[in-house]
């Protein structure tokens, strides 16, 4: 657990982590390991997935010794917080923010990044203790608001989630974002299903090219 600078560290260096939202995830460390030889080195992996615990234990353990930092995802209250760090999730995501869950990442050292939307969520996050903030869904108002939000709010890191691929990413990173969540545009459910292990890579490797495209200008 703790060494929250590295997992911040690694999610900006790639500026993606990686959303799996599965009834079947066959095995979260080849995924994982599929995606930290594209580049991706942040793995989120909800708890709406039936025993989400049992698999970010698992992949934690098979995963000992790689540079890959397993999430939990919709975390919705400490007790389910705490429960994914002891498993072994060295990041903590919710929907929305809840002081308790941030509380509870701070005990524990471990990276939290709350959800909000609107300046006033944004800013209640951050006050509250928030790593980063995912803006949640940002679909609905696109790269042309995380850079109008960025204007008052600069010191505050963004994370968009839900809309974002290859066509959008880009324009997101350029709008100020920390960082991107990426969910079926670069780890479906099909290629999980598939085992397609060289395409999960192949598009990790294109998200991160994309992220590195666009910091440069």
């Amino acid at each position: 657990m703790g060494m929250k600078k590295d997992v911040l560290d690694a999610l900006h260096e790639s500026g993606v982590v990686a959303v799996i939202r599965t009834e079947n995830p066959r095995d979260l460390a080849a995924v994982a390991r599929a995606l930290h030889a594209g580049g991706v080195r942040c793995v989120e992996i909800t708890m709406t997935v039936p025993g989400a615990l049992d698999i970010i234990r698992d992949a934690c353990a098979a995963l000992s010794g790689i540079d890959v930092f397993i999430g939990a995802g919709t975390v919705l209250d400490a007790v389910s917080a705490r429960a994914a760090i002891i498993a072994g999730a060295r990041f903590v995501v919710g929907p929305g923010f809840d002081p308790e869950i941030v509380r509870t990442c701070a005990l524990y050292g471990v990276m939290n990044m709350p959800g909000a939307l609107t300046p006033q969520e944004i800013l209640t996050a951050w006050k509250g203790g928030a790593d980063v903030v995912k803006i949640f869904p940002a679909d609905l108002g696109g790269p042309d608001y995380i850079k109008t939000v960025r204007e008052p709010l600069p010191q505050v890191a963004l994370l968009p989630t839900k809309g974002i691929d290859l066509s959008t990413a880009g324009a997101y990173i350029k709008a100020g974002a920390f960082a991107v969540g990426a969910g079926g545009a670069l780890v479906s459910k099909a290629l999980i299903a598939a085992g397609d292990y060289d395409r999960i890579t192949a598009n990790a490797r294109e998200f991160t090219r994309i992220v590195r495209d666009a910091r440069k200008g």
